[in-house]
C-alpha cells in the first residue's frame, strides 16, 4: 500500500464513487471538473494506494430472503491471543456474518448476522457458534427496523 495524500480533487472523486461505483470514468470526470485521462490517473492511484479498498454491488437483503439482522455480543472464557484468533478465523469462514468487532467493555465481539428467518439464526448460533472453542457467552438483539444504512464515508 503506498502513502497518498488526499486532496479536494480526490474528495470528490470519492464521494462520487461510494455513492455510484459503476459510474463511467467520462460521467466522473465530468462531475469532478477533470478530463478523463487525469480523472482516471486518480482512481487508478487511489486504488493503488488502498485509499479503495474495492467496488461491490449492494443488495436489499429483504428481496434476497435474507430479511433477518440480528446483533450478537460475544464474550470468551479469556481473551489469548490463540483464543482469540480461533474466534476470528471461524466467523470469517460463515457468510451470515456481514461484520464482527473486537469490542471494549462487556463483550469481546460484536457481531452483525444476517439470516432469512429465526430458525436459520438459531441453527447458527447452536451449530456454529456455540461450538467455537473460549466462547463463554452469547447475547443476541434482533433489529426490529433499519432505521439509517450507509457504506459511504462522511468525506
Amino acid at each position: 500500500m503506498l502513502k497518498r495524500e488526499i486532496d479536494s480533487t480526490d474528495r470528490k472523486i470519492l464521494r462520487i464513487l461510494q455513492e455510484n461505483a459503476a459510474i463511467s470514468n467520462v460521467n466522473l470526470a465530468r462531475r469532478v471538473g477533470l478530463s478523463p485521462s487525469p480523472c482516471l490517473r486518480r482512481v487508478q492511484q487511489l486504488d493503488e494506494a488502498g485509499i479503495i479498498r474495492r467496488r461491490v454491488t449492494l443488495l436489499e437483503p429483504a428481496a434476497v430472503g435474507l430479511g433477518v439482522s440480528v446483533f450478537v455480543q460475544v464474550s470468551l472464557e479469556k481473551q489469548a491471543d490463540r483464543a482469540l484468533r480461533t474466534f476470528e478465523k471461524a466467523v470469517l469462514a460463515r457468510p451470515e456474518v456481514m461484520e464482527c468487532y473486537l469490542m471494549t467493555g462487556d463483550a469481546d465481539y460484536l457481531l452483525r448476522v444476517v439470516v432469512p428467518d429465526i430458525p436459520s439464526f438459531e441453527r447458527f448460533v447452536l451449530e456454529h457458534l456455540t461450538h467455537i472453542s473460549s466462547v463463554a457467552r452469547v447475547r443476541s438483539s434482533f433489529a426490529l427496523k433499519q432505521v439509517k444504512y450507509t457504506t459511504a464515508l462522511p468525506l
